[in-house]
């Protein structure tokens, strides 16, 4: 079965084009290296998927012509016990970080301070 088809059957990635793209872009490694999305899965591959500042790593065990159930997903992929490790790690992380305050919005004054100066006529 094609890697990005897979993907997104696991449900790890929404679409099947957002599947593609994160192969195409170097973000699926399958043992060790990076791979075309028409490149076809195996039982036993292992995957290594990085989304955003998550990475993870799985192990094949099955493959599905559609898109299953998110209950019958576990019978498609194990995740290796460092990845979920590493994964709550970031999320507590994250949690402790708080969330993040932006401020309010600039006003035109502080806009042109934050830019370098005054405006200049000529």
């Amino acid at each position: 079965m094609r890697i990005d088809r897979w993907l997104w059957a696991a449900r790890l990635f929404r679409s099947r084009t957002l599947a593609a793209e994160a192969v195409t872009g170097g973000r699926v490694h399958v043992n060790g290296v990076a791979v075309k999305p028409s490149r076809d899965l195996v039982a036993g591959d292992e995957l290594e998927i990085t989304v955003g500042p998550t990475r993870r790593t799985v192990i094949v065990r099955g493959a599905a012509e559609r898109r299953v159930s998110a209950a019958a997903v576990a019978s498609l992929y194990e995740e290796t016990a460092e990845s979920i490790a590493e994964r709550e790690r970031q999320a507590e992380a994250r949690r402790l970080a708080g969330p993040v305050a932006h401020g309010p919005r600039p006003t035109k004054r502080d806009r042109r301070r934050y830019d370098g100066g005054q405006l200049r006529r000529p």
